[in-house]
């Protein structure tokens, strides 16, 4: 499958020295971001804000307004723009808001510079979701229905499909589409879906309505509507095909259905299209991806048109129906034809709706410190309708949380219960975090959630720092050779097995880092491992023991083989045993990256 989406570029736009390190400093932690210089500071403002998606400056506030207040357009095409002070204590989020990115923008570089994002955008000032911050299009009422919502006023969610929105607060009431007879024709090309449920709760006309559909409906000034990507057309053509009747094709297709082309994911076609002008400059124009099949994929899916015609020519009896049905993920079964082919002389074109699957982001939250979670674990959080974890945890985000937001919280001892949980909200098509200590992917959730997951949602992992990678920082660098994670529970694993894994990890020299070294009901395995150890290494070889780790009371105790005192260790503990060529170079673990032999 080919994906075509290039990475959106940021302009870096400084005038003082001072201006210029914070900059390179962007730069260098970002490869899509670059600096723009002109003749003059106005210049290269002017430069960044035609050339790129976004821009950074790190100016003045007032120089900026006065710069780019006569190239003002609308909020959708002008580009997101964070003004930085001289001192990088600050980054403003001053154009773009939540409908361009600039908030978002804001907080990444506050991240990168340690800086403090300011956000003045009413409903990100106070944790409420913006219409326009799905990434989705949002037409209509957007200011009416976001202050409603922001003022607490009822407003009706009515949506098609049970779509993975992030949390809402309580006033948005979610009502049923109303049901009707009509099923989709897709031979005769019929878009039919239920009709927006009647206003219950209040007069006709009188409330606020947020309406999730691909169809074209009416609007007024209390109707705001969000757009979600649920369509897909799929393109066959002719080599040499005009991009103009490739456009207006499937502009024709998508109005006498009834569709909105806003809510268009991307175009499809086959793999020999792929660089065929005419649809990737349609493609460009619209501004979605094009995703290409190869034919021996397309000729598997059950189309109602099959053409020998077209098999002859490119391998498969379908191009422009099959590729819609099979998406940018290559799932035929969840997407139904709405359009049958319909074709012009060298074009062809069909759309097929693609139903919405439940999002289940596993999330990492680090060792426990604010600092050392990771922005995108944050968007997860922020962007999750429920919230499942380990309720220490769940503990340590609770502020990051929007109003609305579902948190299921249990104690420990129930890790399959939180992934059955998980699993199950997202099926329902909400979405979904599920969190964990540290990375989620080690000795955490993401293991158990994706045991039960399966195909009928979408699972995003989340990497985060494991405790581990704490520990080692706050040692020195033990880690700076092969190393080796063992648990020593044996709640889940027989100790036959940890220990003949012990073994092979002292006899192979590993450093060795230990997970749930010791409890009060587990008091003799850590002692039984180190034994094992000991039997491969010097007696001196550095231990390191670090206890909560970035959080309230951390500890870090340093000892040696023969020395160390099991009993200073619990579960809260990662116990880190060098090889036989990790040193205490002054009083940090240190693990040289080229072996350096004992003389």
């Amino acid at each position: 499958m080919n994906d075509q989406n290039p990475p959106a570029r940021i302009g870096l736009v400084a005038a003082t020295a001072a201006g210029r390190r914070h900059a390179h400093t962007v730069a260098a932690a970002w490869p899509h971001a670059r600096l723009v210089e002109g003749e003059t500071v106005a210049d290269a403002l002017r430069t960044a804000w035609t050339e790129c998606a976004a821009v950074v400056a790190f100016l003045a506030t007032g120089a900026v307004v006065r710069i780019l207040a006569p190239l003002l357009g609308d909020k959708h095409t002008d580009p997101a723009v964070v003004v930085v002070d001289e001192a990088a204590r600050h980054a403003v989020a001053l154009l773009g808001g939540h409908a361009g990115g600039g908030n978002d923008l804001a907080e990444r570089v506050g991240a990168v510079l340690d800086a403090r994002p300011v956000i003045t955008t009413a409903t990100d000032a106070v944790g409420l979701p913006g219409l326009d911050t799905l990434g989705w299009p949002v037409q209509g009422a957007i200011a009416a229905v976001s202050r409603a919502i922001l003022d607490g006023e009822p407003v009706q969610l009515i949506a098609d499909a049970d779509w993975p929105l992030p949390a809402l607060p309580p006033n948005v009431h979610p009502q049923p589409a109303a049901t009707d007879s009509a099923a989709t024709d897709s031979a005769a090309g019929s878009a039919a879906t239920p009709e927006p449920a009647a206003d219950s709760g209040a007069e006709q006309g009188s409330g606020y309505r947020l309406l999730v559909t691909d169809r074209v409906v009416p609007l007024d000034g209390r109707t705001a509507v969000l757009r979600p990507p649920s369509l897909v057309a799929g393109v066959g053509a002719s080599r040499g095909v005009p991009a103009a009747e490739v456009t207006e094709l499937l502009h024709r297709v998508l109005a006498d259905a009834g569709l909105s082309p806003a809510s268009l994911r991307c175009l499809a076609s086959a793999d020999v299209k792929a660089d065929e002008a005419g649809i990737l400059s349609t493609a460009d124009a619209i501004g979605v991806p094009l995703v290409t099949w190869p034919a021996t994929r397309l000729a598997a899916v059950d189309v109602p048109h099959p053409s020998e015609v077209v098999r002859a020519a490119v391998g498969t009896p379908s191009v422009a129906e099959a590729a819609a049905l099979l998406g940018p993920a290559g799932r035929p079964g969840d997407a139904t034809l709405l359009v049958a082919k319909t074709a012009t002389a060298m074009a062809t074109v069909a759309v097929a709706r693609h139903a919405p699957r439940g999002r289940l982001a596993v999330v990492g939250l680090g060792p426990g410190a604010a600092d050392l979670r990771t922005p995108r674990a944050v968007a997860e959080l922020r962007r999750a309708a429920v919230v499942v974890g380990l309720d220490q945890y769940l503990d340590q985000v609770r502020d990051l949380l929007r109003p609305g937001t579902r948190v299921l919280s249990s104690g420990l001892g129930a890790e399959e219960a939180r992934a059955r949980a998980a699993v199950a909200e997202a099926v329902a098509g909400r979405a979904v975090a599920l969190i964990g200590s540290g990375d989620a992917g080690v000795y955490a959730m993401a293991s158990p959630a994706l045991e039960y997951a399966d195909e009928r949602i979408d699972v995003v992992g989340v990497p985060g720092v494991t405790a581990a990678l704490a520990a080692g920082a706050l040692l020195g660098a033990p880690l700076g050779h092969d190393h080796a994670y063992l648990s020593l529970s044996d709640l889940h694993t027989p100790w036959e097995v940890i220990e003949r894994r012990v073994t092979a990890a002292a006899e192979g020299d590993f450093v060795t880092l230990f997970y749930n070294p010791r409890s009060r009901a587990r008091d003799w395995q850590l002692g039984k491992a180190l034994g094992i150890l000991a039997a491969h290494r010097p007696p001196d070889t550095p231990v390191g023991v670090v206890r909560n780790a970035s959080r309230p009371g951390e500890r870090v105790h340093l000892a040696t083989l023969a020395t160390l005192d099991p009993a200073v260790v619990d579960m809260y503990s990662v116990v880190v045993v060098g090889s036989s060529n990790t040193r205490l170079v002054a009083g940090r673990m240190v693990t040289p990256r080229g072996y350096r032999w004992r003389s």
